[in-house]
């Protein structure tokens, strides 16, 4: 495809639209790789944001682009590849943004798509605490509707790269699409190492032009030395004051591309949930306004796994602040500061908001990995141990102290919140049980106790001698540990700085080691324990012969009660295998638990034996945990544990209409249907000739009342939890039943019966009547043995 020099942009824009339609997507990409060598930023300016829209998508969602969430190399290897090329960090697309970036374009970005707390922020005309909307706010003409952001090429492109994986719709259910393997999570990951990179540094920005490398194209925004990253300075102080030596010093001017992109991964991605927000959220009564998915976690989890490894590839004479001199590149300053200064804040937010809204299911186990990933950036050093060869879990390093330290809340109260999920959720489930494994194993580590421990003495420190924190009020609500002396340390404030910027200065602390915590996890103990015994009944229940048990129930000599098994769930799909790994993570996680809160083996001891046994001494199962209230029994939280578990259930019986009850696995629904509109005509017709019969007193009215009458509602097992009840059976006449006959059982065993006469030379005549005489006799005696024994009653 050729296009002259001389055509304006708008012919160029149609043409390209006409060829997104017309042309295959290899060619079309072929020819964008053209016009972006050939054209000059001045025409490819006005194409620009219809080509990114058409990659990654309209905001609304509509126009899906390129679909890359779901664009797989094993699945489409050659537009997979192309795509990928295209898209590259030094591909075709990114020369195009380095283009028209050296030109100082600007792109408009509507206010509406950004996420909620930053949207409601500017439109209330409040400035956003990140520098990455400063300057950039175009209020509307007279007459025009809504705001703007007015966004250079690579702030536009990231925008739209960021907001695609949350602006389309989830992908279907039936479209099972592993994350990792998709194009746009594998462009994160390179987007990040090479913007974030954990070895050298930021490569330039490439030309389109043969002649290599052109200038640097510089924000609008004036970059800023990155001494001021430090904890204690304002980040709006950083973007509106003046800097003069930023033209001085080329690495200084480089930067702002990483600092852009974590910048945008992180409004994007995290920033859906205000401080303000988030107090709100402690309401049950909080409407939530964003839901991430499990593909919009995993992506974060990315994020926040190669954010570790950045900021752990620190030399190890620059990664202490106390050694920081001005001789320190941007680079290694914004290693320093990217994690507290940029994430830590909105990603606590974000983590617990899914901790207390995503749902009580296996999809959990991608939020607790972000969690764990980020509360282990010793995993991600460059300087990692070699496992011992007897296997122990290596322990965390004291140098590690500071970044426990300064994230407090992210060990202690996500811990909290993690227990009080682990409380209501069904442990015998596999993946439920494995959770609570990886939590326990992670915060049994070596060492880590002690330091989460040393955390929290120094955030309960008594503030004395401070006065300029002496208005200050916090409630601590209990605690084992012992007084300390009044003096604060440096790392004192950075903890306490930690929580109260994260809860406020007027938070309700629970210490992690305080006895509300050891009492939710002595609870927990009890229900691994009692999981234990439940995963080992449903076991022995459930799997035992089930080959033979379904054949049995299939021709109707088995149980047919749906009571009389435990319920279903992941253990009856896995087997025995899931039993054994069900039990291994629990025995596991309790040791682990054992650990960390240094319970005694007497202690669990006591926690076996008050659990008690599930069956009485008859063998039969006792009822849930109750409590008896005026309307008849309560379950208790433990009761509803029981039941949900198939630890404990009542016994219930079907006490309507036996002609009404559902219709049975066992059973053939249409003959069913049918036996039963033929019986209903039959006892519409006959009803007085069958109350006539059924009254008599001699053996033919004995007969009658054994086939047409069914046994009083009050001769069966009626059974209340509170006790037997005197219930009225409804009257009902004598009637016909021909419902036996829907059964698999009755027409297995006629057709048995009928291919035996036949081996004796017996029609099906003659073996009709013969099955007629042999049922005859056998009502004539049950006859009279139902007679006898209402007598032996009287």
């Amino acid at each position: 495809m050729a296009f002259p020099h001389l055509q304006q942009p708008s012919f160029l824009l149609a043409s390209l639209k006409a060829d997104s339609v017309n042309k295959p997507f290899a060619q079309r990409c072929q020819d964008l790789v053209k016009v972006i060598e050939d054209f000059p930023a001045k025409e490819l300016h006005a194409i620009f944001p219809w080509l990114v829209e058409s990659i990654f998508g309209s905001l609304d969602g509509v126009l899906v682009g390129w679909n890359l969430r779901c664009l797989q190399g094993r699945v489409n290897p050659v537009e997979y590849s192309i795509a990928m090329e295209f898209l590259d960090p030094s591909g075709p697309m990114m020369k195009l943004v380095y283009k028209l970036q050296a030109e100082d374009y600007n792109f408009d970005f509507p206010v509406s798509c950004l996420p909620g707390p930053v949207k409601a922020s500017i439109q209330e005309n409040v400035l956003p605490d990140s520098p990455l909307y400063h300057n950039k706010v175009q209020f509307p003409p007279t007459g025009g509707i809504g705001l703007n952001l007015a966004l250079n090429p690579f702030e536009y492109y990231m925008f739209f790269f960021a907001l695609s994986l949350i602006s389309q719709k989830p992908m279907p259910m039936s479209l099972h699409v592993r994350t990792s393997d998709c194009a746009y999570f594998i462009l994160v990951d390179r987007y990040l190492s090479w913007f974030l990179p954990t070895e050298g540094s930021v490569p330039p920005p490439l030309s389109s032009s043969p002649g290599g490398s052109s200038p640097s194209p510089a924000p609008r925004t004036p970059a800023m030395p990155f001494s001021s990253y430090g904890l204690h300075t304002s980040l709006l102080k950083r973007h509106i004051s003046h800097q003069t030596s930023v033209n001085a010093d080329p690495a200084s001017h480089e930067i702002w591309r990483s600092e852009t992109l974590l910048q945008v991964f992180v409004e994007m991605w995290l920033h859906h949930y205000s401080l303000e927000m988030y107090q709100k959220m402690q309401s049950p009564h909080a409407k939530e306004s964003f839901t991430p998915t499990e593909e919009h976690v995993l992506v974060v989890r990315l994020l926040l796994k190669h954010l570790h490894a950045f900021a752990n590839s620190l030399k190890p004479d620059q990664a202490s602040p106390s050694t920081h001199s001005h001789a320190t590149s941007p680079l290694e300053e914004f290693k320093r500061a990217a994690v507290p200064r940029f994430v830590q804040q909105k990603l606590y937010v974000f983590l617990q908001h899914c901790f207390g809204h995503w749902p009580l299911d296996a999809s959990f186990r991608a939020v607790l990995e972000m969690w764990l990933s980020y509360l282990q950036p010793w995993r991600y050093a460059p300087e990692k141990q070699a496992q011992s060869s007897d296997a122990q879990p290596r322990s965390v390093s004291e140098k590690w102290a500071p970044f426990i330290q300064e994230n407090l809340l992210m060990y202690t109260k996500l811990f909290v919140s993690f227990l009080n999920r682990a409380l209501r959720t069904d442990l015998v489930s596999p993946k439920n049980a494995l959770m609570v494994f990886r939590v326990a194993k992670v915060f049994a580590q070596p060492n880590l106790t002690e330091m989460i421990q040393k955390g929290e003495q120094l955030f309960l420190e008594p503030e004395l001698i401070i006065p300029h924190r002496q208005h200050r009020h916090f409630t601590i609500t209990s605690s084992f540990l012992s007084p300390w002396p009044p003096v604060v340390t440096d790392a004192s404030f950075k903890v306490k700085s930690h929580v109260y910027s994260l809860e406020g200065q007027d938070c309700k602390y629970t210490p992690m080691f305080g006895p509300e915590v050891r009492t939710l996890v002595l609870r927990l103990a009890q229900l691994i324990t009692q999981a234990k015994q439940t995963a080992k009944s449903i076991s022995d229940q459930c799997v035992e012969s089930p080959a033979r048990r379904s054949f049995l129930s299939w021709l109707g000599f088995g149980t047919t009660d749906p009571n009389s098994c435990y319920p279903c769930n992941d253990l009856d799909e896995m087997g025995q295998d899931s039993v054994r790994k069900t039990d291994e993570y629990l025995e596991k996680a309790l040791e682990y638990l054992r650990q960390i809160f240094r319970l005694s083996e007497a202690q669990l001891a006591q926690l076996t034996l008050a659990l008690g046994n599930a069956r009485d001494e008859n063998g039969k199962q006792q009822l849930p945990d109750c409590i008896v209230g005026e309307e008849g029994l309560i379950l208790t939280p433990l009761g509803r544990y029981q039941i949900i578990n198939g630890l404990r259930r009542f016994e219930i019986e079907y006490q309507g209409d036996l002609e009404l009850q559902p219709i049975r696995s066992y059973e053939i629904t249409s003959l069913v249907r049918a036996l039963f509109r033929l019986s209903s005509a039959v006892n519409r017709r006959f009803a007085g000739q069958m109350a006539a019969l059924c009254s008599r007193n001699d053996f033919l009215g004995s007969f009658c009342r054994y086939h047409l009458t069914e046994p009083a509602l009050s001769n069966r097992h009626l059974l209340s939890p509170v006790g037997r009840r005197q219930v009225t059976s409804p009257a009902r006449g004598p009637r016909l039943s021909l419902r036996f006959l829907g059964s698999y059982r009755t027409l297995l065993l006629l057709l048995m019966a009928f291919f035996v006469a036949s081996l004796f030379c017996i029609g099906p005549l003659s073996c009709s009547l013969l099955l007629v005489l042999g049922y005859l006799l056998y009502a004539i005696a049950m006859t009279l043995l139902t007679e006898r024994g209402k007598l032996h009653q009287l």
